[in-house]
């Protein structure tokens, strides 16, 4: 019997990438509704919603501005949903991430359909990573009571859960109690066949005139912004100290100068700016390269080339880039926070750090370029662990 699948994400493919071509390959009819930015995969058709209404946002008050775009992505989304029921459409599942909000209404529409929810995170007002970082803990009442209805359209998802995947363990314990007993814990994968330490292994750099091989003392930092919730505040802090401990030492910078997570700077412009400003001549800008965002398999080669490579993060969702490293092979530096710990076993498969202590950091990483042999059965683990635990086709 065919099935017929609908996926539901804002930016689809988002996590579906593989799964939606999977299940199409199986023989399901498989459907996507995305918004304006959605890519269309091959043989999958795409409709797209637009979610800005026609006569312009609304007016609302300040607390309220989340909640309503989630409610204007879900209306819009559901008037798609809508027409293409009046087509024919008629899915026995709809799969969506019922973080953007875009699920809201669809119970509505289809309240026999089971209803797959991918479930990221669940914000909390403690205890996450909204009080994590004293630098920017919230100061004020306000802030947390924006927060607090920022977590509406997440906790009305659960009332209308059928079943939800979560990525790792720590993102399932995000979800409050009562509901865990309708999640799964699956990861969305990691191409082990593809993401490999094997593969291109150099880095060159024109414009600065240098070229990175294996057994270079290269420092390597990876996000797809450079923001705090991937502590790139304390990773440049802890530039100048590492320089001094070795002076050979490179340090490569992969990520762009947007805001995924969080809030720009308070005096505007990118945090890049900001921490180059505050660091000043503390730090050897000759040692230190920017490469902005790159494609995702410069990035393995970023991997394969490095020394040690860094990721750092608040309590929130575990990054892809940190499970792409370990399949290259790549010596990983993390924060000794608690969504790391399902990757990373210290002194296994990697080494951990306080998110906060620099100079702990900067021990390490100056030890590791010290003496890379001692830490190669570590680049082995991390690889291993990751077919283990995180393999796609697995």
């Amino acid at each position: 019997m065919t099935r017929t699948i609908l996926f539901v994400h804002q930016n689809f493919p988002g996590q579906y990438r593989h799964l939606a071509p999977a299940l199409a390959a199986r023989g399901d009819r498989v459907v996507a509704i995305g918004g304006p930015t959605a890519a269309a995969l091959e043989g999958i058709p795409l409709h797209r919603y637009d979610p800005m209404p026609a006569g312009g946002i609304p007016p609302c008050h300040d607390w309220a501005s989340d909640l309503q775009t989630k409610a204007l992505r879900a209306e819009a989304l559901a008037e798609r949903l809508e027409r293409l029921l009046g087509e024919g459409l008629r899915p026995d599942l709809v799969i969506g991430h019922s973080g953007w909000g875009e699920l809201l209404a669809v119970k509505d529409l289809l309240p026999q359909v089971p209803v797959l929810h991918q479930v990221e995170f669940v914000y909390k007002v403690q205890g996450g990573d909204s009080d994590f970082d004293p630098e920017f803990r919230f100061s004020d009442w306000r802030r947390r009571t924006r927060l607090r209805l920022r977590r509406l359209p997440q906790l009305q998802a659960f009332h209308d859960l059928d079943w939800g995947l979560a990525p790792t363990a720590w993102q399932a314990s995000t979800v409050p109690e009562p509901y865990r007993d309708r999640l799964s814990v699956i990861h969305e994968g990691i191409d082990t066949e593809a993401i490999t330490p094997e593969g291109p292994a150099e880095i060159a750099l024109e414009r600065a005139g240098v070229r990175f091989r294996p057994g270079d003392p290269l420092i390597t930092f990876a996000a797809r912004n450079l923001e705090p919730y991937r502590g790139f505040h304390r990773f440049m802090r802890m530039l100048p100290l590492l320089q001094r401990l070795r002076p050979d030492a490179q340090v490569l910078i992969v990520g762009g100068d947007g805001v995924s997570y969080g809030s720009p700077p308070a005096g505007g412009g990118s945090w890049r700016q900001a921490l180059l400003a505050e660091l000043g001549d503390r730090l050897d800008h000759s040692r230190v390269h920017f490469v902005g965002p790159v494609p995702h398999g410069v990035l393995h080669q970023v991997f394969r080339v490095s020394a040690a490579h860094v990721y750092l993060t608040y309590p929130f969702v575990l990054s892809w880039s940190l499970l792409e490293a370990m399949a290259c092979g790549a010596l990983v530096v993390a924060s000794d926070t608690a969504p790391v710990h399902d990757a990373i076993r210290h002194g296994d498969n990697g080494l951990l750090v306080d998110f906060f202590d620099g100079q702990a950091l900067a021990d390490r990483l100056s030890a590791v370029l010290a003496d890379p042999a001692a830490f190669a059965p570590l680049r082995q683990r991390a690889r291993r662990s990751v077919v283990e635990a995180f393999d796609l086709r697995r």
